[in-house]
């Protein structure tokens, strides 16, 4: 039988390409994040030079009081929320999860990590951390970049410098930017090149993996698997 997509390949340039003409929107799990780990879809930003704690401080808009919790933990504790049990998790305090707020199920579950001279913070979904206001926030006195899919596999990236949003936009439609200086992120990457490159399908994935290599935030997807600092936001949504 043929198989209906042809196979996925990436090229000397870093674009990726098939051989056919017929694709389904994937996100590479090369990238970190990417629609395998988070199926429903995330929103996930990116922040130089700041710690995780700081990362959710900013992004929390005050004090935080993270816990560590992995990946795996964070789903059974949005799933589960105030039901859990210590059976449940027997390797957490559940005493501790619930004095920190993080059993509390009316608000985003963030966590946050660091890799090389980048922390990131990853929402499952993404509602919260979508929010202009908060890449803004996270973006004082250094550089940010928000990346977001959705469980549909519409995308939209953003990047910001020192509270401005300078590029925002579709990566299937690029010359529709919505920053207020679409040409710094360009002249940083070339990521316009990476779209223009590839198929429309891998527009995403190829605009991604170009910034995150030029900006040099590239994050290894095992590195979101292990604990990482969590908080809850009371009343996000």
């Amino acid at each position: 039988m043929t198989p209906l997509f042809g196979p996925l390949t990436v090229t000397n340039s870093g674009y990726c390409s098939r051989s056919d003409n017929h694709a389904e929107v994937v996100m590479s799990t090369e990238i970190f994040p990417n629609n395998q780990l988070y199926q429903f879809g995330y929103c996930a930003i990116f922040a130089k030079a700041i710690s995780p704690i700081d990362l959710l401080t900013r992004v929390a808009g005050g004090p935080v009081q993270p816990t560590l919790v992995s990946r795996t933990q964070a789903e059974i504790i949005v799933a589960l929320g105030e039901d859990i049990s210590e059976d449940d998790l027997p390797e957490l305090d559940i005493d501790e999860l619930h004095s920190v707020g993080l059993l509390q199920d009316d608000g985003p579950l963030l966590r946050a990590g660091t890799h090389g001279d980048w922390s990131f913070v990853i929402e499952p979904e993404g509602p919260y951390l979508a929010n202009d206001e908060v890449l803004k926030t996270v973006s004082h006195d250094t550089t940010a970049l928000s990346v977001r899919q959705s469980d549909s596999g519409s995308s939209w990236i953003s990047y910001a410098e020192n509270g401005e949003i300078l590029s925002s936009f579709d990566p299937l439609f690029p010359g529709n930017d919505y920053g207020k200086q679409p040409q710094v992120l360009e002249q940083l990457t070339g990521h316009l090149e990476a779209i223009s490159h590839g198929e429309r399908y891998d527009s995403f994935p190829n605009a991604l993996r170009k910034i995150q290599k030029e900006l040099h935030c590239t994050v290894p997807q095992e590195a979101d698997a292990g604990p990482l600092q969590a908080i809850r936001i009371a009343g996000g949504y």
